[in-house]
């Protein structure tokens, strides 16, 4: 352990940093611009690919330049984007088939139920979670019907109010309109979770015969979406606090199959797991085109990296001429 001693620099002092450590910077202004949008810090781990980085001063390797870094951080926050695009597609396909088999099969409360879900699963806290929301919703619904009373207005113009407000959120509407069961009914609850908890949930029930008729629905077998969530569930965490992606160490890696009865990138046939981003657009690839059979997602990644040709794909994973594999032609041939 160490004292902290770096001193805060302002942007004239990180340019002059920069290229003391050899970074090749043309328009000076530009580059102001940027790390004024875009600090320091955020960027830094864009630079590692540029520096010698055994070196402890981080010298930049020769002809690399401000443009390299900000080419590499606009594919990354596009990679992002694309990310995002299909996770909340499939977060939102999870839910339904969720909500679909389990109202229909278990009853509307069926999450009231501890028996269906394993005894490790916290369905205390699931519980909790939905009646912290619909009291906060009630305590905020109130509030604004106490200021809905203090307006002059007649009864009439009130009350409509009133019934307005309470229908904006169902966290609102159930307890206004409900006392019994306390909680609302389990096709609203799935909306009010996170994705992981939503991920936590599906690992958490305790009868396969459910998992797997929900996982059919996505061609999974059910431990491998059960995987395949999990893992979802950090990218979307990644890129919803816009970290860096494309060349990110998978901390959790999720399972892959050794032979599938899907279409599946023959790269990926051999391995358990896999510890780079490819693996991951891999398996949004597979589960777009089951939520939505007709997507160009797969044209758009291609596209995306067609558009950025001296990018490093090896370091996300990707194997050599991956593109050619019968796995990403599924568009074309469509």
């Amino acid at each position: 352990m160490s004292v902290f001693h770096k001193p805060v620099i302002d942007i004239t002092a990180q340019i002059e940093l920069l290229k003391q450590r050899g970074l090749q910077i043309q328009d000076e202004a530009r580059a102001r611009c940027f790390l004024q949008a875009v600090s320091y810090f955020r960027l830094t781990p864009y630079m590692r690919t540029f520096q010698h980085t055994e070196d402890r001063d981080h010298p930049f390797r020769k002809g690399a330049g401000f443009r390299d870094l900000t080419t590499l951080y606009d594919f990354d926050r596009r990679l992002r984007l694309l990310a995002m695009d299909a996770i909340e597609r499939v977060e939102v396909a999870v839910r339904s088939l969720i909500s679909n088999h389990m109202g229909p099969n278990h009853g509307g409360h069926w999450y009231l139920d501890a028996q269906l879900f394993q005894h490790t699963y916290d369905h205390v806290r699931l519980l909790e979670t939905i009646r912290v929301k619909q009291n906060t919703a009630k305590r905020d619904y109130e509030k604004e019907c106490q200021r809905i009373d203090r307006l002059q207005s007649d009864t009439q113009r009130k009350d409509h109010l009133k019934r307005q407000r309470a229908k904006e959120s169902y966290a609102r509407h159930y307890p206004v309109t409900y006392d019994q069961p306390s909680l609302m009914p389990g096709w609203a609850m799935l909306e009010e979770l996170t994705f992981g908890d939503l991920s936590h949930l599906y690992k958490g029930l305790a009868r396969d015969a459910d998992k797997k008729v929900i996982a059919k629905c996505l061609e999974l077998p059910a431990p491998l979406l059960q995987s395949w969530l999990h893992t979802l569930t950090t990218i979307r965490n990644i890129c919803a606090h816009h970290a860096r992606l494309w060349n990110r160490e998978l901390g959790i890696r999720p399972e892959l199959p050794k032979k599938t009865n899907f279409r599946w990138p023959q790269a990926l046939l051999q391995q358990h797991q896999h510890p780079r981003i490819f693996s991951v657009l891999c398996i949004l690839n597979h589960l777009m085109h089951q939520v939505s059979p007709h997507t160009r997602w797969d044209r758009r990644l291609m596209e995306l990296m067609q558009e950025f040709p001296n990018l490093d794909q090896r370091a996300m994973g990707f194997p050599q001429d991956w593109h050619q594999d019968p796995f990403w032609q599924i568009t074309i041939n469509q």
